[in-house]
């Protein structure tokens, strides 16, 4: 039953990587993005090598989201759970600087989320799948449902 549940995280979490990070894919709609994203906050102008960066980055983030909404594998979970908490470190970086745009605020607080709650899931199915006795009130829920 949680382990269902967890999969559906995972498979959520691809949809969104794929609906954020799409545009960043190719130099076209990076530019539609860039400049709508500029609308509310001015941002820089990129250079073409700025460009191929978002461009590999966003190419890479949707192979990775098509292969866990194909395969919502929890180990995959995990990973991105990992990834995102980088991810989150280095917007909280880039943040800290004076003249980081506000609009990163968005980015950052849907990867927070997305890491605590599938770190957090994947610890739960652990401790569910493994059957030992727990003090967790959620896992203990759980494992009744299981």
């Amino acid at each position: 039953m949680f382990k269902h549940r967890y999969r559906q995280l995972v498979r959520s979490s691809a949809i969104y990587d794929l609906l954020v990070t799409a545009p960043f894919a190719t130099p076209w709609t990076f530019t539609l993005v860039h400049s709508m994203l500029s609308q509310i906050h001015p941002l820089p102008d990129f250079q073409p090598v700025h460009v191929l960066f978002a461009n590999l980055l966003g190419s890479i983030v949707v192979v990775w989201g098509l292969l866990r909404i194909w395969r919502p594998d929890p180990m995959f979970g995990l990973f991105d759970a990992i990834g995102r908490a980088l991810f989150f470190g280095w917007q909280l970086y880039y943040l800290a600087s004076p003249d980081s745009s506000p609009v990163v605020w968005l980015f950052a607080g849907f990867e927070f989320l997305f890491f605590a709650a599938q770190a957090y899931g994947y610890w739960l199915l652990c401790k569910i799948e493994s059957g030992q006795p727990s003090r967790c009130r959620v896992v203990s829920h759980f494992a009744a449902l299981a």
